[in-house]
């Protein structure tokens, strides 16, 4: 039987909760990567996988082998980052397949590039082009646009806050980020850089007594997202986790891995930044508690004459990723997106359908939302 959505990268943190989301929507899935023996034993822990049709496959990653593996799928879900160092072989294997194309990316270089090089010929296929389904982003997307419900809100700050630990692939791109690529805010509609040297801030973080710590993180993905609609002509995201003494230690990694490859070639580069990632994080975080790995996602948008402040308190930030991915999945697999071509979640599925799927799964709350108009 053909499998209708391929999982690339499931030996990961991410990919295996993919899969894992699949099988709760009764979805056949083909979980793919470069090591056949360790995508089957990431997928050997996931309980009750043997009441979901599926099966693991090795492919090389190049556009060739991927595009005869995307052949009879309709969707991709991409996990293998860096996705500005990997991404491109996969989207042009889904143009030249017919594949709608999904990733988890946090890259704000990647989404830039992602709509320049691919989104119209995405949309002249009728396909969707969304990268950085994730709780991350995506989650904030939904709060953001559960403010702009009040009309006349033209500004977003935006702030995410998780507790847990970051994956091998996103400490990679965390510091693949720092080095090659700026980050971004957007101001009456323009992308401006944020300072080079910009270091912590401290935010209020609604719930809490104590100050947080909080860093830009890449730009992320909203600047992009929100900068064709035309509703918002400013956005600035920035996010962190709870734990105050690893947010104070960050700066300080990524700033000894850019001085160690300032003056390298660009291969040479990427292969210290590797290197250092792993010497940071290179084993599996563990399976996350919902009593203890708890997300915040707190948006206040504003106009000249209103406000509105939404805070969605959620658990689970990785398994909130999964879902949606696996969610956005099978929406496609039963009727196109809201949009073709480049496209968040929240525009190409919409931004009450998602939030109503994370509520049931039980992983957000009911958003605490507050209108002054």
């Amino acid at each position: 039987m053909t499998k209708p959505v391929v999982v690339y990268g499931a030996s990961g943190y991410t990919g295996r909760l993919i899969c894992e989301y699949l099988r709760e929507y009764n979805v056949p899935f083909t979980a793919a990567g470069r090591d056949k023996a360790r995508v089957q034993a990431a997928l050997d822990h996931i309980p009750g996988l043997d009441t979901v049709d599926h099966e693991v496959v090795e492919v090389s990653h190049e556009t060739g082998p991927l595009t005869e593996l995307f052949r009879d799928a309709s969707v991709v879900c991409n996990t293998v980052g860096p996705f500005s160092e990997y991404g491109h072989e996969v989207v042009q294997a889904c143009l030249e397949s017919g594949t709608h194309y999904l990733d988890t990316t946090g890259e704000q270089d990647w989404l830039i590039s992602a709509e320049e090089r691919y989104g119209a010929d995405m949309a002249a296929k009728g396909l969707l082009l969304s990268p950085g389904i994730a709780q991350m982003y995506t989650t904030g997307e939904i709060a953001a646009n559960l403010c702009l419900e009040t009309p006349g809100l033209d500004t977003l700050d935006i702030l995410v806050f998780w507790k847990g630990y970051p994956t091998v692939a996103s400490t990679q791109t965390i510091l693949v980020n720092a080095a090659l690529s700026a980050a971004y805010y957007l101001e009456q509609n323009e992308y401006l850089p944020w300072p080079a040297d910009g270091g912590l801030q401290d935010v209020a973080v609604p719930g809490h007594h104590e100050i947080g710590l909080a860093l830009p993180w890449g730009g992320t993905s909203h600047p992009v997202w929100f900068k064709n609609d035309p509703r918002v002509a400013n956005v600035k995201a920035v996010g962190g986790v709870f734990d105050r003494a690893l947010m104070q230690g960050v700066p300080q990694i990524v700033a000894a891995v850019l001085e160690q490859v300032k003056d390298l070639p660009l291969e040479e580069k990427l292969k210290v930044l590797h290197e250092q990632a792993a010497a940071v994080r290179d084993e599996m975080p563990p399976r996350e508690n919902q009593r203890i790995n708890t997300s915040l996602d707190s948006v206040h948008a504003s106009g000249p004459l209103g406000r509105a402040h939404c805070v969605i308190h959620g658990t689970c930030n990785y398994k909130q990723t999964g879902l949606m991915q696996a969610y956005a999945a099978y929406s496609l697999l039963q009727q196109p997106p809201r949009r073709a071509g480049f496209a968040s979640a929240c525009q190409a599925f919409g931004h009450r359908e998602l939030l109503g799927v994370l509520r049931s799964f039980g992983l957000v709350s009911n958003p605490v939302l507050t209108v002054q108009s």
